[in-house]
């Protein structure tokens, strides 16, 4: 063997190049390193992530929204006392309408006879007005009933309290109430009223005259009450009657069909 054959024998591997790799002990690793950046997420990826969210915002409105519908129903119902669960009432209650707060800050109407007059419903761009007892009310969501050609349309335009009470549409369109009281009293009959002796006889039209009273007042009353607590109608203000009304007119006489309504007196069993 020659001495090059035996030197290329000894000649000893180069580490680096030969020894295979041995991991570090876990102790022995740098502890320094920067975190590993993680990889952005696709578009794709993004919008599988957010379907959920969207579809829950999306349910939660129809919620909401239902909710808001049902009850609007619910509260049309009981307003309209069971005419509409969708606000198309046909006479919706006062605090619903504009006109209605605007008299509430404007304050009530003031109106003479003459000027009442000129709110009977022949000016279609007028509101109609009608009076009771010195009380106008704002009648215009029953133009067929009391407007030109309506069957009460002899109310329009002017405070019939008297028509109220007696009937007599066309003959009483005022409200003087004197006199009114008579319709309720027995005619007075001589073959009849021979009867009871004088005494007896005034104590009894006392009575029957208090009793006629009353049912004028009752029958004004439920008429006047009629209005205010309608929720069809608006209260508008009060007429203006002259200083010394109605002293400064003439009684009036009664009408007709009041006075064909009285009857005569009814002899008691054992006169």
């Amino acid at each position: 063997m020659t001495d090059s054959e035996s030197s290329v024998r000894r000649r000893k591997p180069d580490p680096a190049a030969d020894t295979p790799d041995v991991a570090e002990p876990e102790d022995d690793k740098p502890k320094d390193k920067a975190p590993k950046k993680t990889k952005k997420k696709s578009k794709k990826a993004r919008l599988d992530e957010d379907d959920y969210p969207r579809s829950a915002l999306l349910l939660d409105i129809v919620r909401v929204a239902t909710f808001l519908f049902l009850a609007s129903c619910g509260l049309s119902y009981l307003v309209s006392s069971g005419e509409s669960f969708f606000w198309g009432m046909s006479n919706p209650p006062k605090y619903l309408k504009a006109s209605w707060w605007s008299k509430q800050l404007t304050g009530p109407l003031y109106l003479t006879p003459s000027e009442l007059a000129t709110f009977d419903g022949t000016d279609a761009t007028k509101p109609l007005y009608l009076a009771i007892n010195g009380s106008i009310y704002d009648v215009s969501s029953n133009r067929r009933t009391y407007g030109p050609g309506g069957s009460y349309q002899y109310f329009a335009g002017c405070d019939a309290a008297r028509a109220f009470v007696t009937g007599c549409f066309a003959e009483d369109r005022t409200p003087d109430m004197r006199g009114v009281a008579d319709m309720f009293l027995p005619i007075d009959d001589p073959a009849i009223d021979r009867h009871w002796s004088a005494a007896e006889m005034a104590e009894m039209k006392k009575s029957e005259q208090e009793e006629a009273d009353r049912k004028v007042q009752e029958g004004l009353a439920h008429w006047v009450n009629f209005f205010k607590n309608s929720p069809k109608y608006e209260f508008v203000g009060y007429v203006k009657r002259p200083v010394g009304w109605p002293g400064t007119e003439p009684v009036r006489k009664l009408c007709d069909a009041a006075v064909k309504g009285r009857k005569k007196r009814t002899v008691p069993e054992g006169k």
